[in-house]
């Protein structure tokens, strides 16, 4: 590192007095807010069309939504490191203003194929801003701040994700019978993301004239070197997208667990998931702030080793349930309170141990993160981050096939779903038992910097 950088890192301003940290935390929690939104109310158009005697495409709305983030994460690398990043914020956010535009359009429509090809833009335009918005961060924050900001990120994240999927139930029963109004609200944040994205200072290019290459939509030559010659940069991302692959099973097993065997409600099953999310929020800045200036991968240790009891412990509570001395609960919406109120034993634990799922997984998650956003050299960040990204969602692409074997498995069998919970544990006890890799120190000198 020259002297001129690493003066200019000294003379940052400190991470919570950032306005430019503070514009990047904005424009991204609104745009995963946009994302998921628009996702859900996707999903809940496909839901009430199966209702009306329609096949069920919600498998294929996920479908659309997840592929371009597996096609088009490498490409957002190349950009992300060819152009300055503060630029690919800016044009992602003017896009999602022209396509929160076409939304409106296509639920104007009121057909399913219009939403679609608005969702997959969408999902194309958040696969291009993915390696700018987490390759910015270690140019343009002192070294020593990374794993807080990323905790910030990451808890704003899951916030966004929350209330973005929660908000779209609401806005849809508000207009039920004009869903292109509901995008008056997707036009609106996407313009308050995109203001809040000129606050970002601009950092330099980190590879000025990068050519492009049909590799370039995968793992590119230079960085799938960087990865066989860096072992612990390749462990750390094969991790994350177990993280990933994980994640993307619990979801869709909390929903079958909550309404199949606790028989809840969807509204009870969904306030199931939130704890998750609000455990995941919790994690992220506990880890961001307990790292103490390093890549704490001690946190992997204790998160991975909190994940295998936590999800043992639903199973636990699966084979407990109802039928084994816990009430039955047939819940219906009689009022919006009654549903935060848990009304057995069965609930109550869920709740509590879900929430401990997603603290554990804040803890899990964020040193990885800072991990592949500093070790590699500069010239290769954003194509690292498009790199995890798309490593990440072929993770959870897989997810979707194993959750619908383990599906059939249990159906076959007459196996109650919550069994899935302990062979996720399992999953995630190798990592428990071997990974244990040293700390790594940020500071000016921290490597990639």
């Amino acid at each position: 590192m020259t002297e001129t950088e690493s003066t200019s890192q000294t003379e940052l301003p400190s991470l919570y007095h950032d306005s430019s940290f503070w514009g990047m935390t904005v424009t991204q929690f609104w745009g995963a807010f946009n994302d998921n939104l628009y996702k859900q109310l996707v999903l809940l158009f496909c839901a009430q069309q199966a209702l009306q005697g329609a096949k069920d495409q919600q498998g294929i709305a996920l479908g659309v939504f997840a592929l371009p983030f597996v096609f088009f994460s490498g490409l957002g690398g190349w950009y992300a490191d060819r152009h300055t990043k503060r630029t690919i914020v800016i044009a992602c956010k003017v896009a999602e203003i022209i396509i929160a535009l076409l939304a409106m359009a296509a639920f104007f429509t009121g057909q399913l194929l219009p939403l679609l090809v608005v969702l997959g833009l969408l999902s194309t335009q958040s696969a291009i801003f993915g390696p700018a918005k987490y390759g910015i961060l270690p140019e343009m924050l002192r070294s020593d701040d990374l794993p807080q900001a990323n905790g910030v990120i990451q808890m704003t994240t899951f916030v966004a994700i929350i209330f973005g999927m929660a908000s779209a139930g609401f806005v849809k029963q508000a207009f039920p019978d004009a869903l292109w109004k509901t995008s008056y609200f997707c036009i609106a944040i996407a313009v308050i993301g995109t203001i809040s994205a000129f606050w970002v200072r601009r950092t330099p290019v980190a590879h000025p004239g990068l050519p492009f290459r049909w590799s370039t939509l995968g793992i590119n030559p230079e960085t799938r070197t960087l990865l066989l010659q860096d072992r612990r940069l390749l462990s750390v991302l094969l991790i994350s997208s177990v993280f990933w692959f994980v994640g993307g099973i619990v979801q869709p097993l909390v929903n079958i667990f909550g309404i199949g065997q606790l028989h809840l409600s969807e509204s009870r099953t969904s306030l199931m998931a939130a704890c998750m999310g609000v455990g995941i929020s919790l994690g992220c800045v506990a880890a961001g702030r307990v790292s103490h200036k390093r890549v704490n991968f001690k946190l992997v240790t204790v998160g991975a080793w909190g994940l295998v009891l936590c999800l043992a412990l639903m199973s636990g509570i699966g084979w407990w349930g109802p039928g084994d001395g816990l009430e039955t609960v047939k819940q219906t919406d009689a009022s919006l309170w009654e549903a935060f109120i848990p009304l057995n034993a069965a609930e109550w634990m869920s709740r509590t141990v879900l929430t401990l799922v997603g603290f554990f997984a804040g803890l899990f998650i964020v040193p990885l993160q800072v991990e592949l956003q500093t070790r590699p050299p500069k010239s290769q960040k954003g194509r690292m981050i498009g790199t995890m990204n798309l490593i990440n969602w072929v993770g959870i692409v897989l997810s979707a096939v194993f959750f619908g074997l383990f599906t059939t498995v249990c159906n076959t069998l007459n196996w109650p779903m919550s069994h899935v919970f302990l062979v996720l544990a399992l999953v995630i006890l190798p990592i428990a038992l071997f990974y244990q890799p040293r700390d790594e120190a940020l500071s000016h000198d921290a490597p990639g910097t």
